[in-house]
């Protein structure tokens, strides 16, 4: 029964139980996640459709663009050679949509977050104990206490999903496409992209509406074609899914600051006025302990994907230079967005990651041209080393190696 001198046990009992389960049958992170996501990128406002005619106008962009794609790669862009459909949507839905599409890999940092905090609480008191369990006033800090390792335990999932929603809602108000953030596709099919940052972004650096989307099809078609080839989709995944463990120190140092030592509940009443306040603790300095070879592998990915996509627009507008340009001050201007987005993953989306992709690119081209660039992609093990993406010729060399070598 609970104490009525003490209503915090109350409090903090009725939210374990409101946490423990979930409205859709899923993990309870994902409730909040998708609560989150969908409010951050709409801005808590009622979205309206996509105009039709923009949506038939994207769709005949994508099939000129898909043509020299495939030509230029030699790569189909869809599953089986079928074509890929782009997908224009508003912020609200674009969020959603990603959050189920990156649900595996962010299930398993939630998993490992969860397990790392349960183990962290083993030891601070009994987590079975009921919330009215205080005894007496002599005990009721050391009843407390336990009342917080069980809450800090049950919350840990939820609290990564809050990030995990911040994150992707705040990059659905910035994001052009899903290729933003190269992650591999679970649909194979659908490309989503986001008319109104489309036409953003064309405002902003005054290029016309038209050339935008070509550009961002380009882009989403070429980094579909690449990240959809089966053994490098693996590659990426693997490495992807090996962040979990560096991931869950960074959820349960957030959990001890927002319970604290001694239950201080200001920090979740903070965290409740303020939920933007996670993006903070996804981008610290110090916090982000990224892998580097992930980091090279989809950095040589990004400037394939540039250097491609501006092949693309030059054969069909013939002057890509000024996209180009408005392309590269998007990717490299300071983004919370990007961010906060790529430390999830463990990515490094940086400017100087950007330049490192293109001067590889370029050092490639330089020495084998674009037959020598196109084995990134003919075989496994053909992906770059960290090392092998500041010295394209020593990728070359060793690509070059017999086998047994």
């Amino acid at each position: 029964m609970n104490d009525p001198a003490n209503p915090l046990q109350g409090l903090l009992g009725d939210l374990m139980k409101m946490i423990g389960g979930s409205q859709r049958g899923e993990s309870p992170w994902m409730d909040a996640a998708r609560a989150l996501a969908h409010s951050v990128a709409t801005d808590g406002e009622a979205e309206g459709n996509v105009d039709p005619l923009e949506r038939i106008g994207l769709e005949a962009l994508t099939r000129a663009a898909e043509i020299h794609v495939t030509d230029i790669t030699g790569l189909p862009t869809g599953p089986g050679g079928a074509p890929v459909r782009l997908v224009p949507t508003t912020r609200g839905a674009w969020a959603l949509h990603m959050l189920d599409a990156w649900a595996p890999l962010l299930e398993t940092i939630a998993a490992a977050s969860g397990q790392g905090q349960s183990s962290a609480s083993g030891s601070t008191g009994n987590a079975d104990e009921p919330a009215g369990a205080f005894g007496t006033s002599d005990h009721f800090e050391e009843g407390l206490g336990n009342l917080f390792a069980s809450f800090a335990t049950t919350m840990g999932p939820v609290i990564v999903g809050m990030q995990f929603g911040s994150a992707i809602g705040h990059l659905a108000r910035r994001s052009l496409g899903q290729y933003d953030i190269p992650v591999p596709a679970t649909d194979h099919g659908e490309l989503f992209v986001l008319p109104d940052n489309i036409r953003q972004f064309a405002d902003d650096w005054t290029i016309p509406i038209d050339q935008a989307q070509l550009w961002v099809c380009s882009h989403e078609l070429t980094s579909h074609a690449v990240l959809s080839i089966p053994h490098v989709a693996d590659v990426v995944g693997g490495l992807l899914g090996g962040i979990a463990d560096e991931s869950a120190d960074i959820q349960q140092s957030l959990i001890e600051r927002l319970t604290g030592e001694a239950g201080d509940i200001g920090s979740l009443q903070n965290l409740a006025s303020d939920p933007e306040s996670l993006m903070a603790d996804l981008v610290s300095p110090g916090q982000r302990r990224t892998s580097a070879e992930l980091i090279a592998v989809t950095t040589a990915i990004g400037g394939y994907v540039d250097h491609v996509t501006t092949r693309v627009v030059e054969a069909l507008t013939g002057s890509p230079a000024i996209l180009a340009e408005a392309w590269y001050r998007y990717r490299t201007t300071e983004s919370t967005e990007m961010k906060a987005a790529g430390s999830v993953f463990g990515l490094d989306l940086s400017r100087d990651q950007v330049d490192r992709g293109s001067a590889f690119v370029r050092g490639v081209l330089e020495r084998a041209g674009e037959s020598g660039l196109a084995r990134l992609w003919s075989k496994p093990g053909n992906l770059p080393t960290p090392p092998e993406v500041d010295a394209p010729g020593l990728w070359l060399e060793r690509i070059d190696l017999p086998p047994d070598t």
